[in-house]
């Protein structure tokens, strides 16, 4: 295959802090036989610079533009939509989001400076938000509260033409090496429960994303080869675009109809090319 794409992270290619086995070999290989690397990633909690310096921090050089992650998908959904500059984004997620937004050169609100603030329900309360809101986006957000679901459900539920966009909706993840936590599946759900609204999903396994991807590098999805430790989202990515997909049960154990399967990075050592 000339190109791969994979999640750079818990289950494919490090675990907490440490690199899983066989992952800088494996990459080296690809790379000494002129294959295309992209990480496609749905964590939204860090921006493409913070993965990089993270890949960086454990021995592996990846460049910035080499990574694509649901919050940067979900800035660039609203800049090649032309959302307008002047309307601003309400965030309920991370600070991933919110750099994503700034370096596309769009206005945030929310996310962790919202995170300690709280409603007080007296008889009287009226809730205020800013009108000038255009799109709420919801990631996955550690310090979700009351405060961030009201100001996300008035903006989507009372400013004309609010969009509600998700940068994904897996329902866990592997946060901690022990177990698996709420994902922002979660958080999407409360709103979409608040507003009665389905949100536009930016992250795998939509479309946009791999649409963005194969415009920017010219793909041939048939010399695509999707990686990955999930079959709701990685997989089923690499599918709905016609990829070969392969699984690697490094993460989220289920078998799967996907095009190879391994226990780990290094048994693509020796699989065909």
């Amino acid at each position: 295959f000339r190109k791969l794409s994979s999640d750079p992270f818990v289950g494919v290619i490090w675990k907490g802090e440490k690199l899983i086995d066989g992952v800088p070999e494996t990459l080296d290989l690809l790379r000494s036989h002129g294959k295309k690397l992209v990480f496609v990633t749905n964590n939204s909690t860090k921006s493409r610079k913070q993965y990089a310096k993270k890949f960086l921090s454990l021995g592996i050089l990846v460049n910035e533009d080499e990574i694509f992650s649901s919050s940067f998908a979900a800035a660039m959904y609203l800049k090649v939509n032309d959302f307008p500059r002047e309307k601003k984004v309400y965030v309920i997620g991370e600070e991933g989001i919110l750099e994503e937004l700034e370096q596309a050169g769009f206005t945030a609100l929310g996310g962790p400076a919202d995170g300690k603030k709280n409603i007080e329900l007296k008889s009287d309360c009226l809730f205020e938000h800013d009108k000038n809101v255009g799109a709420v986006i919801v990631g996955l957000d550690q310090h979700i509260n009351f405060y961030k679901l009201q100001y996300g459900t008035l903006c989507i539920r009372e400013n004309p033409g609010c969009l509600f966009i998700a940068t994904n909706r897996d329902a866990v993840g592997h946060l901690t090496d022990l177990q698996e936590w709420p994902g922002a599946g979660c958080m999407v759900a409360a709103i979409c429960g608040t507003t009665q609204k389905e949100p536009i999903t930016v992250g795998k396994p939509s479309t946009f994303l791999m649409e963005f991807l194969l415009q920017k590098y010219n793909i041939t999805t048939s010399r695509m080869c999707m990686v990955g430790d999930r079959l709701d989202t990685d997989i089923l990515f690499g599918q709905n675009a016609g990829c070969r997909t392969l699984l690697v049960f490094s993460g989220l154990r289920i078998l799967s109809i996907s095009s190879f399967i391994f226990e780990k990075a290094l048994d693509f050592n020796g699989s065909p090319t």
